[in-house]
């Protein structure tokens, strides 16, 4: 559409030498995949992965790390509603920086946390960041990549997520018992080195097309229904597992680190969504990763403590998780062309409220029926989201 505006980019000058050779739109890429891997991989998930040791630290039952785990998501809820409001005005550019920068400030608290109200202050801080990152960069994209590549960029941008988790879990491999602390303050940095490099490369100011008016009524109707139910259903799915995943895999923190990278390495196999969506079509793709989301969440549940068990759900849920990602973000451009960030805003909002429900309700019922049940009720809830499938190209129009 605006491939042009590429003209606008006016940190492009400053960026290292080697990234200068790269064109843009690859550029583009690699600092939106390493932005949503900090505040996804690092920021979001880190939760999950370090649970273990923060659970013996501090001395928390399971069911108040649920609750924590949720709370963590309500920072991101009011950041994605936010950025979905800002997006057509102020462009990109600010919404990412401020995402880098409370990624960074927010795992630093954590690394420092004296008691668990820090802690949790930390927590989410550092959750908001993946609220503000992901929809702006729909509205990036049309500025920077040329209209036949623009979907599959979409959908490689999330696998950023695989890439942190990588770099997660192989830092938690060396950063065992308290030295968990260490860990979030490189994170903390990561952070902030990304935010400064997005800062430089990024398009500057509102939209061209500039902000429109009258379409809030139009992301409600019937073709984006079945997305939003599916965002919805992905959120608690998603939540759930990050959350008490390493709970169920073979006691020492050893195990789950080898486990968080599994998930990671196999989550880079993401990276094909756009051309498996392509090639499959929306509808397809959405079966085919439900069904691998269940059949990774019923082998943790059926079988706690066994490493194949641990092995097939990392290898299933790594890059099911990072494709439903990128379906999500083609579906909603394909709905929302006019209005690319912040209709995919709305979906990330129906993703939230999921988010927030999984880990405060599942983790209740795991405290009264153990960690496997809620692991298979997990699953049943991916099944029942087979039937909603997407509409057939079918675009929403105010």
């Amino acid at each position: 559409m605006l491939v042009t505006d590429m003209d606008r980019m006016k940190g492009i000058a400053s960026v290292s030498t080697p990234l200068r050779k790269l064109p843009p739109e690859w550029r583009l890429g690699l600092a939106g995949a390493s932005a949503i891997g900090v505040s996804f991989g690092f920021a979001r998930y880190g939760y999950g992965l370090f649970l273990p040791e923060i659970r013996r630290e501090f001395d928390l039952p399971i069911a108040l790390l649920g609750a924590i785990g949720s709370a963590t998501y309500v920072g991101y809820l009011i950041a994605l509603v936010l950025a979905g409001a800002l997006s057509d005005r102020i462009g990109p550019r600010p919404l990412i920086v401020t995402a880098g920068l409370s990624a960074a400030a927010g795992m630093a608290l954590v690394a420092f946390a004296p008691d668990p109200t820090a802690l949790v202050v930390g927590l989410v801080l550092a959750g908001t960041s993946s609220g503000w990152v992901w929809a702006p960069y729909s509205d990036a994209v049309p500025r920077v990549v040329p209209a036949e590549r623009r979907e599959r960029m979409l959908a490689v941008l999330p696998t950023g997520t695989a890439f942190g988790t990588v770099a997660a879990g192989a830092l938690a491999l060396v950063a065992t018992g308290t030295a968990w602390r260490y860990a979030w303050a490189f994170f903390a940095a990561i952070a902030v080195a990304v935010t400064v490099h997005n800062a430089r490369l990024l398009p500057g100011g509102p939209s061209p097309a500039g902000p429109k008016t009258g379409v809030r009524v139009r992301f409600f109707r019937r073709p984006a229904i079945p997305l939003f139910a599916t965002a919805l259903s992905y959120g608690l799915i998603g939540s759930v597992y990050w959350t008490f995943a390493a709970e169920l895999v073979a006691a020492g923190p050893t195990a789950a680190a080898v486990f968080w990278t599994l998930i990671g390495l196999a989550g880079i196999g993401g990276l094909a969504a756009g051309a498996v969506i392509e090639r499959l079509g929306l509808r397809s793709t959405h079966a085919l990763l439900f069904s691998m989301l269940a059949v990774a969440v019923v082998a943790l549940g059926t079988a706690p403590g066994s490493f194949a068990a641990a092995g097939l759900s990392a290898v299933l849920y790594g890059p099911a998780f990072m494709a439903v990602s990128g379906l999500l973000a083609v579906w909603s451009y394909q709905l929302f062309p006019e209005r690319p960030a912040t209709g995919f805003s709305a979906v990330v909002l129906f993703l939230g409220i999921g988010t927030i429900i999984g880990p405060a309700a599942l983790g209740v019922l795991a405290d009264n029926a153990g960690l496997s049940t809620t692991f298979l009720v997990t699953a049943g809830i991916s099944l029942l989201t087979l039937p909603i499938r997407p509409n057939a190209a079918e675009r929403v129009r105010s």
